[in-house]
């Protein structure tokens, strides 16, 4: 095993719990019940699992059901929409060379994404959205026709909405305000300026703040986390991606949700444990389940 695949240590317990509103247990190391108890015994009691196809949105409504502290957000990733509807064929390494299925392929597997979303333990649709960096032009219109779906979907189940906005800041925001947001908007792996933080801010949307906040290079994400009022701030790992400095470059869990939570209350000049619990209350608020009662 290189240093590079070497799970960080276990940070510092938090005082106050808090979740993780944004992880992949599925690509992560391991089984999901050591990677929930590695997480609680640092204080992250609560994990939501996030599809980004229909296969791994099944795992994560099936996860959620299976154990109390995950919950779970279904949807075809803004990636993904192009390929179903425009085929791949390189391929991915999850997923194999796929042949060109049309909007009758993108329709059906957004059915599926519709029937899982109406599960009492799925309380999100996400990650959905536009992107950018990794999908050219051709790909462009199955993503917003995708994004445009999974916003009905998450109105007419009363489900959060979570976004993936890569590269593509201004048309998130109109599509959103084209198709009217659902009641509860996550900004997942927040990635705009503080500029847009004030939008966000002005319509109620969460942002909710990765491992890259403590990256050298992120100065415009760590003023956009300055920006951000603490009642719309949430906190994510997106692992196995993203881990805090000074990990970055090893593989993320649950269980370091702690590493970036004090970066940022750091950043925002607060209490770490102020900031825990108003994490904890909006990720609960944002999803649609109990928090905790602190200890």
């Amino acid at each position: 095993m290189s240093s590079n695949d070497t799970p960080p240590p276990l940070p510092e317990p938090l005082r106050v719990p808090v979740a993780d509103s944004h992880t992949h247990l599925d690509m992560q190391a391991g089984t999901v019940e050591e990677a929930l108890a590695k997480a609680a015994s640092v204080g992250v009691t609560t994990v939501v699992q996030v599809g980004c196809d229909v296969a791994g949105s099944r795992w994560a409504a099936e996860t959620a059901a299976a154990w109390e502290n995950v919950w779970a957000a279904v949807a075809l990733h803004p990636n993904e929409a192009p390929r179903i509807v425009h085929g791949d064929p390189a391929g991915t390494p999850r997923q194999g060379p796929r042949e060109p299925g049309g909007e009758a392929a993108l329709d059906a597997a957004l059915a599926e994404i519709d029937a899982l979303a109406a599960l009492p333990h799925v309380r999100a649709v996400g990650e959905t959205g536009l992107d950018f960096f990794r999908t050219g032009p051709e790909g462009v219109a199955a993503q917003e026709l995708s994004f445009r779906r999974h916003i009905d979907i998450a109105k007419r189940h009363g489900k959060a909405l979570v976004i993936h906005d890569r590269e593509a800041h201004d048309d998130v925001l109109r599509v959103l305000a084209e198709e009217g947001a659902p009641d509860a908007v996550v900004f997942h792996c927040y990635s705009g300026d503080a500029a847009m933080a004030r939008i966000c801010a002005d319509r109620g949307y969460y942002m909710s703040f990765a491992g890259n906040v403590t990256f050298k290079n992120a100065q415009p994400l760590r003023d956009a986390l300055a920006a951000a009022p603490p009642e719309l701030v949430l906190v994510e790992t997106d692992a196995p991606f993203l881990t805090p400095a000074p990990f970055r470059g090893r593989p993320n869990a649950p269980y370091l949700i702690p590493v970036t939570l004090r970066a940022m209350a750091e950043l925002k000049g607060m209490e770490e444990d102020a900031l825990a619990a108003a994490v904890a209350r909006n990720t609960a608020r944002a999803f649609g389940y109990e928090a905790a009662a602190p200890a």
